[in-house]
């Protein structure tokens, strides 16, 4: 009697294209993309006519050098003092002649180095906006009796008018270490 010599089975492979698609589908729905997060600033509207002219007094200069030190109004702040010094200047209201007439016409001017680091950039971003958050939220109490989130949109609009972020950045330059 003689054997039978058996052929390798083969595998049904007509399937592995179906699989291999529906697994490719199911990776790309199920996947979440990383998106890069940014500052969310409002460009003022496009100038017409001459540019209004601005009382040196009522700019904040604020320098940040390749060290990431910050010099504001000449003089050397940490980055902790900023949004105090920063309120102080928008609340002024000329008690002081050499710092801002009132927030309407307060400007602060942001000046950093190529050098300066991403981070303390940010970290600048966010003081100044808690400045502008805590003088926004003081003159919503003064006016209105509640903190500016619980205001309705109008109210919110008012007193954004009457305290206008304004903060001009000039293009980055090697300003040097020392400043």
């Amino acid at each position: 009697m003689k054997k039978k010599k058996r052929g390798l089975q083969e595998i049904n492979a007509g399937s592995m294209a179906d699989i291999a698609f529906l697994l490719l589908i199911f990776f790309l729905i199920t996947t979440t993309m990383a998106s890069e997060q940014g500052i969310l600033n409002l460009l003022p509207p496009k100038l017409i006519g001459d540019p209004p002219i601005i009382k040196q007094k009522n700019i904040m200069k604020i320098l940040v050098n390749k060290d990431d030190n910050l010099l504001v109004e000449g003089q050397w702040l940490q980055i902790d003092e900023l949004a105090d010094a920063t309120v102080k200047f928008l609340t002024n209201k000329g008690a002081d002649p050499e710092s801002s007439d009132s927030p309407e016409k307060a400007v602060i001017s942001l000046k950093n180095d190529r050098g300066t680091s991403y981070d303390r950039y940010i970290q600048v971003q966010n003081e100044l906006r808690v400045a502008y958050n805590t003088v926004r939220n003081d003159e919503s109490i003064k006016v209105f009796g509640v903190p500016f989130e619980d205001l309705n949109d109008e109210q919110q609009k008012y007193i954004k008018k009457v305290i206008p972020q304004k903060i001009s950045e000039a293009e980055p330059a090697s300003i040097g270490g020392d400043l």
